[in-house]
């Protein structure tokens, strides 16, 4: 597991014997996963146990902005993704 960014009292995690599409994790008052690899470019929201709505509102917007460096995280530890 590594830890890739802090934010809004969550930590952003790829986990290194994960599998593609390419997504990122998030833990901390709950858990979310999401793919990095969304509509137009966007994010695509997996699933959200136990995040508040205004919550997940923020950390998807979040995972948006960091979208690229994520995508560099992912490919460092796992090669680059298919699209």
């Amino acid at each position: 597991m590594v830890v890739i960014h802090h934010a809004h009292g969550f930590r952003f995690v790829i986990y290194t014997s994960d599998h593609e599409p390419a997504h990122i994790h998030i833990t901390g008052p709950g858990q979310a996963k999401i793919d990095l690899f969304g509509a137009n470019g966007g994010v695509r929201l997996v699933y959200s146990i136990g995040i508040k709505r205004a919550d997940m509102r923020r950390l998807m917007a979040e995972t948006l902005l960091k979208r690229d460096a994520f995508l560099r995280e992912w490919e460092r530890i796992h090669g680059r993704p298919n699209r």
